[in-house]
């Protein structure tokens, strides 16, 4: 096996690690927001209000919501990637799993490290899923693509989004809190700095040199400091 060989799979190897790790991550920090009760993220007060009115797990819930997301890009045109997949599964799995393993937290002196921990784990998570660029999550492929039909900014489009999911999850059960708030002020700065912290650097690739033309011409050179850049 090349060098190069050997690099790109350990740089697949990688890849893949971060995405399986950011989503089980996600899932684990979503748990421990529920168990907080201080307050979920949007898409958590959606999950926790149909669970209160289906009886089924936050965890498979968010299974099925994330599946009919998904089933939303198809008049959106929007392509899934293994990441987006990965997503709808792995984030409900590790929700319940989470739940399984921690009980019911009682006083303020833990559900609000709980809270925080919470947070700033899904902002980890979410650094790591997205940095290892395999697509993104049914949510925010939702977003992207209404934002490329209708030409409305993202910013418009997931405020409206989050603004609906919030509302519907609130008036069918959902937890609204201190959380919720912290979340919402903290989860876009806290992405951007473990999204630079688990930042892959790009694959090597291999510069071929095509053979200069026969024949007695001289092949000019470029000067120093103007090399061709690799693609």
């Amino acid at each position: 096996m090349s060098d190069a060989t050997a690099r790109s799979t350990t740089h697949l190897t990688r890849r893949l690690v971060q995405l399986y790790v950011g989503l089980t991550l996600y899932g684990a920090s979503s748990a421990l927001l529920v168990r907080a009760e201080l307050g979920l993220e949007p898409w958590g007060v959606l999950h926790q209000g149909l669970t209160e009115l289906t009886g089924i797990s936050i965890g498979v819930v968010s299974i099925i919501v994330g599946a009919i997301v998904l089933l939303l890009w198809i008049p959106l045109r929007q392509r899934p990637g293994l990441g987006t997949v990965s997503n709808v599964f792995v984030v409900g799995l590790a929700m319940d799993g989470t739940l399984a393993l921690v009980g019911d937290l009682d006083g303020y002196g833990v559900r609000i490290p709980v809270m925080v921990l919470g947070i700033v784990l899904n902002g980890m998570a979410t650094g790591l899923y997205i940095a290892a660029r395999f697509g993104p999550g049914p949510r925010d492929g939702l977003m992207t693509g209404l934002n490329r039909v209708t030409g409305h900014s993202i910013r418009l489009m997931r405020t409206a989004i989050e603004v609906a999911v919030v509302v519907t999850g609130f008036l069918l059960g959902g937890s609204l809190g201190a959380g919720t708030v912290l979340y919402a002020l903290a989860i876009g700065p806290l992405a951007q700095l473990f999204l630079r912290v688990f930042e892959l650097p790009a694959p090597a690739t291999v510069t071929v040199t095509p053979a200069p033309p026969a024949g007695p011409d001289p092949v000019a050179t470029p000067p120093s400091g103007q090399a061709i850049l690799p693609q």
